[in-house]
């Protein structure tokens, strides 16, 4: 009963046209989604290296990358909130802390070894096949290479769309190097937090309702793009 209250409490808030509200979405996938296409910038390319290539001390690389697929949020958050407060290294040339910016950086931290770990793992798959094909009908290296990508665009979407799943649902880090200030670095799930504490928990059900079916539009927005386009 409480979840379907939540549910039409969770309609109402989106067609209520709260200015708030809308805030908070956009800020929400602005952060996230600057902060996964990032990783998909720095992370599918390290990813195909990692996979095409041999070289010594891979196999460890190749370990830390997995590692730190499961890295903790708060951790990280910790990690980026020292390295961008008054006495860290960075508050010196430009001080981000509690600021967008530091939220995807937070999150692109997150990111990246996801991108990477599975790009690394699509590859090894079918990377052999695919070059060995593209060579045997004369590409040359570069075009073999860009034959690969295309050939491995869904995994590397998918690739990018679990790094989304993962950071947009995220809470410990945004909230400690973003600080959830209203208006300007709250996101739903700190605001779900927030509604938690106040007591507020059928309008944080909401929120995480809302949360939930943003995740759900973007990945099927995805998923349809990659399957027409295969």
């Amino acid at each position: 009963m409480v979840l379907l209250e939540s549910f039409w409490s969770a309609v109402g808030l989106v067609l209520s046209g709260d200015t708030e509200l809308y805030g908070v979405i956009a800020r929400s996938l602005c952060v996230s989604l600057t902060a996964v296409c990032l990783a998909g910038l720095v992370g599918i390319p390290a990813g195909i290296m990692l996979g095409l290539g041999d070289f010594k001390g891979r196999n460890t690389v190749l370990k830390l990358v997995y590692v730190c697929m499961g890295l903790p949020p708060v951790l990280v958050g910790l990690l980026v909130f020292l390295l961008l407060s008054r006495s860290g290294p960075v508050a010196p040339v430009i001080y981000i802390l509690f600021t967008p910016q530091a939220m995807i950086l937070a999150q692109f931290i997150l990111a990246v070894p996801i991108a990477t770990g599975l790009t690394v793992h699509a590859v090894e798959e079918r990377a052999a096949l695919i070059l060995l094909t593209a060579r045997g009908l004369g590409a040359s290296m570069r075009q073999a290479l860009f034959t690969l990508v295309r050939e491995l665009k869904i995994p590397l979407i998918t690739a990018v769309a679990t790094a989304f799943g993962r950071v947009i649902a995220e809470v410990g880090a945004v909230m400690l190097v973003g600080g959830d200030i209203e208006g300007y670095t709250r996101v739903l799930t700190t605001a779900i937090v927030l509604e938690t504490r106040k007591g507020n928990f059928s309008l944080a059900l909401a929120l995480g309702i809302v949360l939930l079916a943003l995740s759900f539009l973007i990945n099927s927005l995805l998923y349809a793009w990659q399957y027409r386009r295969s």
